[in-house]
């Protein structure tokens, strides 16, 4: 089971090195069937907090306002050993194992997307991180839901961060994380909201309550934590994430989760909710419904990437080879087309195709009948020939019939025969042209060059109409 998580991350960074990522599309997207888990939540709810906490390691872009400017898809890989890396889609090559390096190279690529200003974009940025203290999983980390734009951003900016976060969790097969503060009402929380919209049941949502610690004293967020003031289908979970101090003194990450789970199983109010609590058991909880989920979907997968294929398959066959960039590579593709157009075409002629029987009906059957409808009786006439062989003698007649006579009796002849002649000319020039058609469009490779076909088209035209004159 554990191997199906590993398979969904090769085919997403596979999609998104195709530029398949979920956006509109006039090929099937792949994306939109794979199951992912798109982390939500407000600006300052604890969302990056909550990310770390699962990792276990400081990565993520810290600051004032929007600092997810573009979708994160982070893939974690369990692995044996001690060594923790990371690595990113657009730098296949390069390792990291300083993770203060990746919070770093995370803002510098969003800004090669966007630009020193403060946009987003929908183009994800693809990273997978290997520790032996992580769970195989896949999480989508979205830019901060907002309500106002601030100095440098767009107007739209707040309805086009909720467009990109919709693009992702209205998909059927997203999971939604929706992150919310505990020291704020559930009713404003802007995870909730959205979710809620999308997600009317719950069924595909699990709720994280963070900043349990700083909630007013005498208040708690056990109504939140068992269902009783929002009901999910799946349990919340409560987290308590490292406090802008802890950051600021690199508090390591072991004892911020130990401190975790002494917060819960010492507080009088969840320590009989401890076991279901804190980042560890989020993250194994996730991951377990992670797979289940996949697993669910598999044979959907499978049906939509066989299809995908065949009908990609088909595309390149209609487009033909690749075309060559060099002129002489170009002039040979053109010559080898030449070639295979000319062999259908003689092949229609020789009979290995139909339509050349055609050209011998013309002359075995349409045209001696058209030269029986002459009247050559009363040119052949014994009158006739007497006439023009006396006229062709002059004053002085032969012993033999002279030859002009016979020419003038054969050319008679001719202009008579013209008519049928050219008749049957015509017919089989019609005939040669629609062989042209034909072979045009049996010469597959001639699709994906229109212009050729029609010089082609016309150059044959060309050669049959001078050679029937």
């Amino acid at each position: 089971m554990e191997n199906l998580i590993s398979l969904v991350n090769k085919l997403q960074r596979a999609c998104t090195a195709l530029g398949d990522h979920g956006e509109e599309s006039a090929l099937p997207t792949l994306w939109d069937s794979l199951p992912a888990i798109a982390v939500v939540g407000g600006q300052s709810s604890g969302k990056s907090s909550v990310l770390e906490s699962v990792v276990g390691k400081d990565f993520l872009p810290r600051g004032s306002g929007i600092v997810t400017r573009r979708p994160l898809v982070l893939q974690l890989h369990r692995i044996d050993g001690d060594r923790e890396y990371a690595e990113f889609m657009h730098q296949p090559r390069k390792r990291y194992t300083d993770f203060a390096a990746v919070r770093k190279e995370i803002a510098d690529e969003t800004d090669r997307e966007t630009g020193r200003s403060k946009q987003i974009s929908p183009v994800p940025i693809h990273l997978s991180i290997y520790s032996p203290y992580v769970v195989n999983l896949t999480l989508i980390d979205l830019p901060g839901l907002t309500k106002v734009a601030v100095e440098g951003q767009p107007d739209s900016i707040v309805q086009d961060i909720e467009n990109m976060v919709r693009s992702y969790i209205e998909k059927p097969n997203c999971i939604i994380l929706a992150v919310s503060p505990a020291n704020q009402d559930l009713a404003t929380s802007d995870a909730i909201k959205i979710s809620r919209e999308v997600d009317p049941k719950g069924e595909r949502t699990f709720g994280v309550l963070t900043k349990i610690d700083l909630m007013d004293k005498g208040t708690d967020a056990v109504d939140i934590l068992e269902g009783r003031s929002y009901r999910l289908q799946h349990p919340w979970v409560g987290v308590v994430n490292r406090s802008q101090q802890d950051i600021n003194k690199n508090v390591d990450m072991i004892a911020a989760r130990r401190r975790e789970r002494d917060y819960f199983s010492s507080t009088p109010e969840y320590k009989h909710l401890a076991p279901r609590m804190g980042s560890e058991y989020l993250a194994k909880m996730l991951s377990k419904h992670l797979e289940q989920v996949i697993k669910s979907r598999i044979p959907g997968i499978q049906s939509l990437i066989t299809k995908t294929i065949a009908e990609l398959e088909t595309e390149l066959n209609r487009l033909g080879k690749p075309i060559a960039n060099d002129a002489g590579g170009k002039l040979y593709t053109i010559m080898e087309i030449c070639r295979m157009f000319d062999g259908i075409y003689k092949e229609h002629l020789d009979g290995v195709r139909p339509g050349g029987e055609k050209v011998y009906h013309v002359f075995d059957n349409q045209f001696p009948v058209a030269i029986k409808r002459l009247q050559f009786d009363k040119q052949l006439s014994m009158e006739n020939v007497r006439k023009l062989i006396t006229e062709a003698d002059g004053y002085q007649p032969h012993l033999i019939a002279p030859e002009q006579g016979y020419r003038r009796l054969i050319e008679s002849c001719l202009v008579s025969i013209r008519g049928p002649a050219e008749a049957a000319v015509d017919a089989v020039h019609a005939i040669l042209k629609d062989l042209v058609r034909k072979a045009i469009s049996e010469t597959h490779e001639l699709k994906q060059f229109p212009t050729l076909r029609v010089e082609l088209l016309d150059c044959g035209f060309l050669q049959e109409a001078s050679s029937g004159c």
